[in-house]
């Protein structure tokens, strides 16, 4: 059940590099290379966190299990491209049993592909710890803590962080399917954007106007096949997840409520990444 609780707050593994290509650092790195490229535009920037009750309920009874937060905190720089680091923290329990979950993902800033992805799960008697280098230009990715490399699935790789700042930047509207083979693991694509409609909902944060959509991704969890869940989406420029709702199997709905949150800083259609140096 707790497993299920840590996959809600995230909206959404062929070629190998060959023997001397694997990148001596996998560090944040100085912007050196960095191209003069725009910035993507979108909408959300530096500074924006959202943070969130998370309940689970089953019939009349439902339970505060925890919160949880999105957030953009900073632009780093990795291999000589801006990125924004975007970060996922979860923090909750059910049972006696607790549950943490921090998730990292480097967005590029210009072409909004994931360039790194970090995971620290902690769950009961489970745990676990990568760190994901992305080199969409080869399809391959290199994990430095095994010594592995592999393939992955598109040379525009998106992982389950960047996925949900991805669909930010899209026009959602109701009525439409986004069908995008972009998630960097195979066996989750296609992941499907169904865009069911628009509505307003009460959370803590307050009453908004929302388009809800459908998120699919090819794997098991809360947004596969079974989950039915549902995104809900300011309708206005910012496009922030005000609410997601969810049936987990056997556990019963799992829901996240905006309570909080502190508006970002876009980057201006001027900058580009030699500003940042």
């Amino acid at each position: 059940m707790l497993r299920e609780i840590g996959m809600g707050l995230v909206l959404l593994s062929g070629l190998a590099l060959s023997p001397g290509t694997v990148p001596a650092q996998s560090g944040v790195e100085s912007a050196r290379a960095a191209p003069a490229a725009a910035a993507a535009a979108v909408p959300f920037g530096p500074g924006e966190r959202l943070d969130y009750d998370v309940t689970l309920g089953r019939g009349f009874m439902t339970f505060h299990v925890g919160g949880g937060s999105f957030a953009v905190n900073g632009i780093d720089t990795v291999r000589g491209h801006p990125t924004y680091r975007l970060e996922m923290r979860l923090n909750g329990g059910a049972l006696g049993v607790r549950v943490q979950e921090d998730m990292t993902s480097w967005m590029d800033v210009v072409s909004l592909i994931s360039r790194r992805f970090q995971q620290d799960q902690k769950e009961f008697h489970y745990e676990r710890h990568r760190t994901l280098e992305f080199f969409p230009e080869e399809k391959a990715y290199f994990q430095p803590d095994k010594n592995e490399h592999g393939a992955i699935a598109t040379d525009q790789p998106l992982d389950d962080i960047s996925f949900l700042y991805y669909a930010r930047t899209l026009p959602l509207e109701p009525g439409q399917t986004y069908t995008l083979a972009r998630y960097f693991d195979a066996a989750g694509n296609p992941v499907r954007l169904i865009v069911l409609r628009r509505d307003t909902v009460k959370v803590p944060a307050g009453t908004f106007s929302t388009i809800v959509v459908q998120p699919i991704i090819q794997t098991k969890g809360i947004f596969g096949q079974g989950g039915h869940a549902e995104v809900y989406f300011t309708d206005d420029e910012r496009r922030m997840p005000v609410e997601v709702r969810s049936s987990v199997p056997f556990v019963g709905k799992l829901n996240m409520y905006l309570k909080s949150w502190t508006v970002g800083e876009p980057l201006t259609s001027g900058w580009n990444a030699r500003a940042q140096r």
